[in-house]
């Protein structure tokens, strides 16, 4: 198996193409935390920005007090915190492949 690999020589075109190659996943992966970062920071706003009325409005409105329990109150705020997360990592992926595609091209 080793004299097999001693035979094989890598052209200079695969040579390049093998670090374009290693150059575009590790701007992939750049942009991929990017939009997590930016996700996360979102859903915990989310939470909080959702959090307060509807754990209000469970307290204090008579039509939220009988039918919202703490389960549906919890799946509000999660649906919030989750559309908000792949809302917002989801434009900044893209956002910033697009900003990447034009310094390449």
């Amino acid at each position: 198996m080793s004299s097999m690999a001693k035979n094989v020589t890598q052209s200079p075109i695969e040579r390049n193409s093998l670090a374009s190659l290693d150059q575009k996943l590790a701007m992939a992966k750049r942009c991929s935390h990017e939009g997590v970062v930016a996700g996360a920071k979102a859903a915990v706003v989310a939470s909080i920005a959702s959090a307060i009325p509807t754990l209000a409005s469970a307290r204090m409105l008579p039509w939220a007090r009988a039918n919202l329990n703490h389960t549906a109150q919890a799946l509000i705020v999660s649906t919030v915190a989750g559309a908000a997360y792949f809302i917002v990592a989801d434009k900044t992926v893209l956002a910033s492949a697009r900003r990447n595609s034009f310094k390449q091209g």
